[in-house]
């Protein structure tokens, strides 16, 4: 591994460079993909050997640890492992791995792969599309339900798949002995898990809970950089403060609800409302304020704040980088 700032710095930026040029591109062997096998292969042996819920919750604890641990150790040696008989394929490898971590380019492509077919009014095409990028049911939504779900996934993934990779990929540099890699892996194995089975309802109640909490933790300190920066950069602080402090704690996640709060600040927008998810209603709480009726250029602009939020802190990594180092 390149314990070297400023060379861990370089993966960094190669990093973010790959996501923006490539994504995720479909059929490619992906990190999430092998983290998505464990945990599921895990869940149906626990689901099917325990059945008391303090069993459960400790199945749960065990899974999340082994899986933060095997991928960030892991990582780390193989990565030192490399360095001391091929860095220059270490390297490449630190890039393509951090570079699957963020998903600022998949987010992007998400949203316009829904929004072509609404252009044309095509609305059955675009509910097909948002059913590949949302839990919620898609079958009957209307346009402007559309629209909502389409805003929210990119609050959400805004912290959770660009903001707070990001940020423990920088915390990995500040530890140089650590580097970028593991600990954004770590992360990303939480948040893996966190969206696969930290549900409050059956079968995932017990078993999920603690990688529920712990993607709550883990994203805390994120989730609030997040929304200081895109309020900062819209102009809008005082709006977003006002909201989030109104509104976010009616969320059930600590850190959704600001998320959402912040974007519909800037926005001018309401998020929130009733959701289908496999046939049974859920009320989500309404936040921010109606003023405008979701469109195609409130997703545009969004899609834009996330991405020059990522911009700004990867500038200011690269400064703090630059006085540090000799």
């Amino acid at each position: 591994m390149a314990f070297d700032r400023p060379l861990t710095f370089v993966v960094l930026i190669s990093a973010a460079i790959l996501d923006f040029a490539m994504g995720d591109p479909w059929g490619c062997p992906h990190p999430v993909q092998l983290m998505g096998w464990v945990i599921q292969r895990y869940t149906k042996g626990a689901l099917r050997w325990w059945n008391e819920p303090w069993q459960l919750r400790l199945a749960g604890i065990h899974l999340a640890i082994a899986l933060v641990c095997s991928v960030s150790l892991g990582s780390w040696l193989l990565f030192y492992g490399l360095d001391q008989r091929a860095w220059p394929v270490s390297l490449c490898l630190e890039v393509v791995l951090l570079a699957s971590c963020f998903a600022g380019r998949s987010l992007h492509d998400a949203t316009v792969d829904v929004l072509k077919p609404l252009a044309v009014g095509d609305v059955t095409v675009a509910r097909s599309r948002l059913r590949r990028y949302v839990g919620r049911d898609t079958d009957t939504l209307a346009e402007q339900d559309i629209l909502r779900a389409l805003l929210e996934t990119v609050a959400e993934n805004t912290t959770d798949g660009v903001m707070a990779p990001l940020f423990y990929a920088l915390v990995g540099i500040a530890i140089p002995v650590v580097g970028p890699v593991p600990l954004a892996l770590a992360y990303k194995a939480v948040s893996t898990l966190d969206s696969m089975i930290g549900y409050r309802e059956e079968p995932y109640q017990h078993l999920g809970w603690f990688s529920a909490r712990l993607d709550d933790v883990l994203t805390w300190l994120p989730c609030r950089l997040m929304v200081l920066t895109v309020g900062l950069l819209s102009g809008k602080l005082k709006s977003v403060w006002v909201i989030g402090w109104r509104d976010a704690r009616k969320d059930p996640s600590p850190n959704s609800g600001w998320s959402e709060c912040a974007y519909a600040a800037i926005l001018g927008v309401q998020l929130g409302g009733q959701n289908w998810y496999r046939g049974m209603a859920k009320f989500k709480p309404l936040l921010g304020n109606p003023r405008q009726r979701i469109t195609t250029q409130h997703i545009e602009l969004a899609t834009r704040l996330t991405r020059n939020c990522f911009l700004l802190w990867l500038g200011l990594a690269s400064l703090g980088v630059g006085l540090v180092s000799p």
